[in-house]
Parts: structure tokens; C-alpha cells; sequence
């Protein structure tokens, strides 16, 4: 899974799987914590990631939705500025 940016000790991946692995969605890693969220809604749709966690991918994904969403569309991962 490709990572696509680190900030505060989270680490943020994509993976790609056929239509069924919709919706469009990133994972955040922290220690042994994870958290999926769905990048048009911005909500965690799965995992246990803790709350001040979450707002700091929430924040981070409101800069960078629309690029998550063209990566996404493509398939084309790149790297993306972290949360600063």
C-alpha cells in the first residue's frame, strides 16, 4: 500500500482494488492504530484510530480531497505535504 504523506506520527496509504472497493477511501496508521476514511464525506468508516488522531487526518484531508479523489480516479499515486 503506498504511502502519501506522514505527519504527527501518522502514517496516510492508498490502495487500489476493483469497483467493489469503493467508496474512495485512505488509510491512516498510528502505532498500532487504524482508521479508514472515506475521502468525499471525510468520516472514519472503520478502526480504532483515537479521536485527536482523527481530526488531525480530517484536517489534513480537507487541504488534499480533491487530489485524493484525482489519485483515486487514476490510480496514480504521488506524495502529498504533510499536515502542518
Amino acid at each position: 500500500m503506498p504511502e502519501i504523506s506522514r505527519f504527527y506520527g501518522i502514517v496516510i496509504k492508498m490502495f487500489f482494488k476493483p469497483k467493489e472497493h469503493e467508496p474512495s477511501h485512505i488509510h491512516a496508521l498510528y502505532g498500532e492504530y487504524v482508521g479508514e476514511f472515506n475521502i468525499q464525506t471525510m468520516e472514519m468508516i472503520e478502526g480504532d484510530l483515537p479521536k485527536k488522531a482523527q481530526e488531525l487526518v480530517v484536517a489534513w484531508l480537507t487541504l488534499h480531497k480533491d487530489q485524493l479523489q484525482a489519485m483515486w480516479d487514476s490510480q496514480k499515486i504521488e506524495k502529498l505535504p504533510p499536515l502542518l
